[in-house]
């Protein structure tokens, strides 16, 4: 066959084509990316843009601060820098909750997160200081006229160190003209004189303090607020009121952060103090403690609501409670027992009385005459615990509330708890309650929306959000709940309540029945 002309053969290249719209499907290709993945790598990319840039200014403060240093002879240059096995200050080691008048005039030596830093002019620098939880105090750095404990290459290079960096100082301990109320020990200052990193802090945070230290919000990442530069002018306002939550992936991302904050560790405080406080109830009354596994072999509670796993070549199952091994060692011959751990449940919802991990304070115990005993016990232990976080944990729950508002919890004065029938708890809602309450039966079981509203009438009228409401109707218990000899109508039956909501219910079963395996 004869060639072609080479005008023919060469046909022209089709004209580019304008590039899909977004989401829609290229013919024969892809799907373009959604508006809301471009939406998150803009914010994204805006977040990373905004770290550069705090990055490169932060690196040339500290290169002036270098390029100063070099142009003058540093005469305390051994009273700063990164920290060795060598550095070694002779003063009094303080605690900030601790310092008092004493101290005042006294040298002292303190570790501490740098929370703040600040120049004040080429000659002084402030810093705020933080040990565990909020305990805070200002430190002052000021160039000294000889250039030594202090000079004014100290001075910048102190001004100039990463937040949340780990530091020890020696430090005059003063009184201020007047109270730093930006710190929790406003009433001394700290005069430093000798300052070493122990561990330097990041050029830039992934997340701040102020941020950390504030309720955990549960959007997205590319929802959780406005643009970086208005999160940034929030953050730097250093006011809790105008700093914004975190999301709970930020906070995920970003796990020492979120444990340094101090709301984060008043409530690690507060749940180490209620597990000591449960065990120091019952020890003193003849309970003895052990533990259960938590890897077990089949499901302890029903077999829906359990994580299982690969056990090797068997199945295993991550314990929902240690119910079988409460009874094992009353069956082996314990007459009370108590069991702190993990427990896991796969409970996929998103209510306040469902989670997949917690820890469990059980307890088991014989009864030797009255289902009564059970609920003197459990009411004793947990009175026990609200009445000793009251007393130990004030201060933690106080930080607490300035991040979750709350109520005082009332409690009822010791000798009078409350402990009502079920009849009299209706009985008051149809005497004082609202109006849809007024004709509720003794015979039906309450609505929660009954429970809160009777939870309203006994705090304005017995002054307290705990109480006990006892033989409950028949009808309104399983049929296995022994019934009352003396009032077939209703059961050896009963409910723990906090500010109207159920925390606890205990019923007495038909028959007792003890079984060993040999």
């Amino acid at each position: 066959m004869a060639d072609a002309p080479a005008e023919q053969a060469a046909a022209p290249p089709p004209a580019e084509q304008a590039p899909a719209v977004s989401g829609e499907a290229v013919e024969g290709g892809e799907a373009g990316p959604s508006k809301k993945a471009l939406k998150k790598a803009e914010a994204k990319a805006k977040k990373e843009a905004e770290k550069a840039r705090r990055a490169a200014e932060h690196e040339a403060r500290q290169s002036a601060a270098k390029a100063a240093a070099g142009n003058t002879e540093d005469l305390a240059k051994d009273n700063y820098g990164d920290s060795t096995h060598l550095t070694k200050i002779d003063a009094e080691r303080v605690k900030l909750r601790n310092l008092s008048d004493e101290h005042l005039g006294k040298t002292i030596k303190l570790r501490a997160w740098i929370q703040n830093a600040r120049m004040q002019g080429a000659k002084m620098a402030f810093v705020e200081l933080r040990e565990e939880r909020d305990w805070a105090i200002q430190g002052v750095v000021a160039a000294s006229s000889e250039g030594t404990p202090v000079s004014k290459q100290m001075v910048k290079w102190i001004g100039s160190l990463n937040l949340e960096g780990y530091i020890l100082v020696e430090a005059k301990v003063v009184k201020p003209q007047e109270p730093v109320k930006s710190v929790k020990v406003s009433n001394y200052e700290l005069h430093i004189s000798k300052c070493y990193v122990i561990s330097p802090g990041p050029q830039v945070l992934g997340m701040g303090l102020a941020v950390a230290n504030r309720p955990v919000t549960n959007f997205d990442d590319e929802d959780a607020g406005g643009p970086v530069e208005e999160v940034k002018e929030g953050v730097d306002n250093l006011s809790l009121e105008n700093v914004p939550g975190a999301s709970m992936a930020t906070h995920l991302n970003n796990p020492v952060m979120h444990k340094r904050a101090p709301v984060q560790q008043a409530i690690a405080d507060v749940r180490l103090a209620v597990r000591k406080l449960f065990v120091e109830y019952l020890e003193a009354r003849d309970f003895v403690q052990f533990e259960a596994p938590c890897l077990i072999g089949a499901a302890s509670e029903g077999g829906s609501n359990v994580f299982g796993m690969p056990y090797f070549d068997k199945q295993a199952y991550l314990a929902q409670s240690p119910q079988f091994y409460k009874q094992y060692e009353i069956a082996g011959g314990r007459k009370r027992v108590l069991c702190i751990g993990p427990v896991f449940r796969a409970e996929n919802s998103n209510t306040p009385r469902h989670m997949t991990e917690f820890t469990g304070l059980d307890l088991e115990m014989e009864i030797e005459d009255h289902y009564h005993e059970v609920r003197d016990m459990l009411e004793g232990v947990l009175l026990h615990i609200f009445r000793g976080l009251q007393e130990r944990c004030a201060e933690q729950i106080a930080l607490v509330r300035t991040v979750y508002p709350s109520e005082d919890f009332l409690l009822p004065k010791p000798g009078k708890e409350v402990r009502l029938t079920f009849a009299e708890g209706q009985a008051l809602l149809r005497a004082e309650g609202p109006e849809e309450y007024r004709n509720v039966s003794d015979e039906e079981d309450m609505s929660t929306p009954q429970e809160k509203a009777l939870g309203a009438l006994i705090r304005e009228k017995y002054s307290t959000d705990f109480y006990v409401l006892d033989k409950f109707p028949e009808g309104a218990r399983p049929f296995y709940a022994l019934e009352d000899p003396e009032n077939p109508k209703v059961t050896n039956a009963f409910d723990f309540f906090m500010r109207g909501q159920e925390i606890l219910s205990v019923w007495r079963p038909l028959l007792y029945r003890l079984s060993s395996r040999h």
